[in-house]
């Protein structure tokens, strides 16, 4: 292991790998989960668990729970093994030890939900002070008469680049935590197959996952999931076609509903708000002791930021051309600002590690 990643593990929490070296190793030596998912398989790959051997096992666990209704070895046994729990508390800790800045991480997992909501107030004041000045006659149409398009690209612009830095250096700091090898395109074909049609969601059966079921298997948060995830796609995609209407074409907002924007953007919108709604309401019947119950109300505050990231953008297209415009405009643009200065800190940094994750894997599976 290099030097940096030695300095990396400085910050780890020594007592939460040793536990969950400590089930891993009762779990590999039983071997009967073994085809549950990508982290059992991974796991019998190993003779020993290093610290970055259980950071990787940790971000590849999707906390199906499945593994934990199998087990004969689970409380009130002696072994007392909780390897969800375990993973759980290994992986979240492993995005505070790769996040930058780590005193923000560190701050924003224990005060997420008041960082947050204090955010989203504040953006909101401070996007409906702007709004109160007119922007020039030939600002344009449509919200761009509330605010500017240049006053937009200016607050946006570092909002999304800075985060994507963040995330940049939190991915370099795990890859090199883990000691990835080099990849080849067949490896990030297998990953993204994995990511993009959320496989480790359907068990290794096939049958779903036990996360609000307990020991019944359940596709619901795997729709869950493939919503959310596709509904962020979509609305992405408006954003982009937007903006290459703008500035290729010349073509500025706003635009038709049959345009590529609203095409995107209407169904992305629709799709974000029911995946979310229901994420919310699956972690609500959730067993808390399965997974880390002290960020439970941080995960649940931001699963809402991004319901409401996609319930205000709908309401505002649905408010186009009235007054409430002057007022949903600064609380929508204040929610997606929120929504990408929060991401390295936040629950949305799984979809990167666990990406990261999968295409570790695929290196050591050749």
């Amino acid at each position: 292991m290099s030097h940096k990643s030695l300095d990396l593990l400085a910050y780890a929490d020594q007592k939460g790998l040793a536990e969950s070296r400590r089930q891993m190793q009762i779990c590999n030596a039983c071997r009967y989960c073994e085809g549950y998912c990508a982290v059992f398989p991974a796991m019998t790959r190993q003779l020993l668990f290093s610290d970055s051997t259980l950071i990787q096992l940790a971000n590849l666990c999707h906390n199906c729970r499945g593994c934990y209704y199998a087990c004969q070895y689970i409380p009130p046994h002696e072994f007392a093994v909780n390897l969800p729990a375990a993973l759980a508390a290994t992986r979240h800790d492993s995005w505070k030890i790769c996040a930058w800045p780590r005193w923000f991480a560190k701050a924003f997992d224990y005060m997420g939900l008041a960082i947050a909501t204090l955010l989203v107030a504040t953006v909101t004041g401070l996007l409906w002070f702007v709004s109160q000045y007119p922007p020039p006659a030939d600002s344009g149409a449509g919200f761009y008469q509330v605010m500017a398009h240049a006053t937009m690209l200016a607050i946006f612009t570092p909002a999304f680049v800075l985060p994507l830095f963040a995330m940049g250096v939190a991915m370099r700091r795990y890859w090199r935590l883990v000691g990835a090898g080099r990849l080849g395109m067949g490896d990030i074909w297998r990953a993204m197959a994995q990511v993009l049609f959320l496989r480790q969601l359907g068990g290794g059966h096939g049958k779903g996952c036990n996360f609000e079921d307990q020991d019944r298997y359940s596709q619901m948060r795997r729709i869950a999931h493939h919503a959310t995830m596709y509904g962020f796609l979509l609305c992405f995609a408006s954003t982009t076609s937007g903006t290459i209407l703008h500035y290729v074409f010349h073509q500025p907002a706003p635009y038709g509903f049959w345009s590529a924007p609203k095409l995107f953007g209407v169904p992305g919108g629709i799709l974000l708000c029911l995946g979310t709604a229901m994420l919310a309401w699956l972690k609500v019947k959730a067993d808390k002791g399965l997974g880390l119950g002290r960020i439970w109300g941080g995960e649940m505050a931001f699963i809402l930021l991004l319901f409401f990231v996609s319930f205000t953008g709908l309401v505002l297209y649905a408010a186009t051309g009235t007054g409430y415009v002057e007022i949903l405009l600064p609380l929508h643009l204040a929610t997606v600002l929120s929504f990408f200065l929060l991401i390295p800190y936040s629950k949305m940094a799984h979809a990167f590690y666990r990406t990261a994750a999968l295409l570790v894997d695929a290196t050591a599976t050749q």
